[in-house]
């Protein structure tokens, strides 16, 4: 039977994301103890970023990730939320979003730190996502990935990425040999597990979860937050027989009564030694809690959450079809839904092609609520596929009136200015884009929207630039590379182009001869997927 690359690459990607080992650390993350441990001279930090940087090079290549502004903004701001009140706020972190709907999240190299939309899905307050968040992050600071390594000196880092790239190249081809190697290689990830379970302790996730509530805590959410969430999946796993398989996170985070109780029994000690002062749910309460520990509504106090609305985009994205997204929400209609179930559904039906109806829906709910960022960004897509640039281009210009050089809303506008086609737009859109593409020449969705508005506008030499960032950051080195090798040899091209081209070909050529002795060839990376 052909494994696919979506089932194989979680079987690969454990190499690199398995939670180790704990060292014994004492409760405060600024207490890491360092003496004794050889585990940062493992790999270095340099290299570290690098094989992180990889990684997600590779996660983007198999379009793996939401690539959606809106949900990246929220899931790092409140991973940042997190990540500052951790012991190493300055480490350096990247949260990302796996389209996956199974629940899981993961700690790697370099500060990545994965979650995927299952995760967001099943959970019912933001103070979950960020107990998990927070608990990740614990194990970024408490290096538990390299303590990992250290302790099973054979398994070595740079192996295991390669691995993912082995894995990547078998699912692109159609031989039988390349489904006989991806079975090897699935089959020696899962030995490779079998063995790390063998190693693993409960002092592992025992640290994570001290540290993760403490870090919980200081951020201002419920220090309960990551309790609840572990609570609803031991009752899960408790309450389904049969055919039902635990969690890709029950087996990766082992959840038991005990640990339960002892993650709220520290969690009711952090609310005595500081009161959480997250409002968001304040309407719900912690019977769990006594009750002078229980959070009082406060409007001081209160932040507005973007958790149910972000949470219903995603149910939106991650469906595996446009009907199936409608159908979510159409299956067990609700006379007055929730505005964000709402808008949702109005996703949904914009999704589905049905632009018009999106349109009135939103409308509706803007009356309500005519501030809110989600339901006004929404509102301008839906004009725009409507076919009503003139309203649409009044809601971008507002938006951005509001929110200069928000990321989303000036992604949003300028696909929608490209989409019209004309040298004019296209120009407004590079205009648009300029001054986010200077501070972050890495961002994917930026390159190949700037391609796209320099290519309508005219400007040739800076689109084929812009395509090969674009391919490079989408796993396509050997593209990227010789996409800029043909810029150089243009004659129009002017020196400070030139001298810019050569050095970004200096610095791929590396990741091309990584990538060649990893076993990806350059016909097994595919074509850029273009949105």
């Amino acid at each position: 039977m052909r494994i696919t690359p979506l089932l194989a690459l979680p079987a690969a990607l454990a190499l690199a994301l398995f939670p180790g080992p704990a060292a014994d650390a004492q409760s405060r993350p600024e207490a890491l103890p360092q003496m004794g441990s050889s585990a940062a001279s493992l790999i270095t930090p340099a290299d570290e970023a690098r094989y992180g940087a990889m990684l997600m090079r590779e996660l983007r290549r198999q379009d793996l990730l939401v690539a959606d502004p809106l949900i990246e903004g929220w899931l790092q701001g409140l991973g940042f939320r997190v990540a500052a009140s951790s012991g190493e706020p300055d480490h350096g972190y990247t949260f990302f979003m796996m389209r996956d709907r199974r629940i899981n999240a993961f700690a790697t190299l370099g500060g990545l730190i994965g979650m995927n939309a299952g995760l967001v899905l099943t959970a019912e307050r933001e103070d979950e996502v960020a107990g998990v968040l927070a608990h990740e992050v614990a194990h970024v600071t408490q290096r538990h990935v390299l303590r990992s390594a250290e302790k099973s000196q054979q398994m070595q880092l740079p192996t295991m990425l390669a691995m993912i790239g082995a894995l990547a190249a078998a699912s692109q081809s159609n031989s039988r040999s390349s489904d006989d190697a991806m079975q090897a290689a699935v089959v020696g990830a899962q030995a490779l597990m079998a063995q790390m379970q063998i190693n693993y302790t409960r002092s592992n996730e025992s640290e994570a979860d001290r540290i993760g509530i403490e870090t919980l805590s200081r951020a201002g959410f419920d220090p309960l937050g990551i309790a609840d969430f572990f609570g609803r999946m031991e009752r899960a796993s408790r309450g389904n027989t049969g055919g039902w398989q635990a969690p890709e996170y029950l087996r990766t985070h082992p959840v038991t009564t005990t640990r339960i109780a002892e993650a709220r029994d520290r969690a009711a000690a952090m609310a005595k030694q500081a009161p959480w002062r997250d409002a968001a749910v304040r309407d719900e309460g912690h019977l769990l809690l006594p009750a002078a520990l229980r959070p009082l509504p406060s409007a001081a106090n209160a932040r507005p959450s973007e958790f149910h609305w972000a949470r219903e985009r995603l149910r939106v994205l991650t469906a595996p079809t446009a009907r199936d997204a409608v159908a979510e929400y159409e299956k067990n209609p609700v006379t007055a839904p929730r505005p964000e179930v709402a808008y949702g559904h109005a996703l949904a039906i914009l999704r589905a092609g049905h632009a018009s109806d999106a349109v009135t829906r939103l409308e509706r709910l803007l009356a309500v609520d005519p501030t809110n960022l989600w339901l006004r960004l929404a509102s301008a897509e839906a004009l725009h596929k409507a076919g009503r640039p003139v309203e649409a281009t009044r809601h971008y210009e507002g938006l951005l009136a509001d929110n200069p050089q928000h990321r989303a809303i000036t992604l949003s506008y300028a696909e929608t200015l490209n989409e019209r086609g004309d040298a004019g737009s296209a120009r407004r859109a590079q205009a648009l884009l300029r001054p986010l593409l200077a501070a972050a020449s890495g961002d994917l969705l930026l390159q190949r929207s700037f391609a796209r508005a320099s290519e309508l506008a005219g400007d040739a030499n800076r689109a084929v630039e812009a395509h090969a960032e674009a391919a490079f950051l989408a796993g396509r080195a050997e593209d990227a590379l010789r996409q800029f090798d043909s810029l150089k040899q243009r004659d129009d091209v002017d020196y400070v182009q030139r001298a810019r081209v050569e050095a970004r070909m200096a610095e791929i050529m590396p990741v091309v001869l990584e990538m060649r002795r990893a076993g990806l060839r350059p016909e097994d990376q595919g074509r850029e997927r273009r949105s």
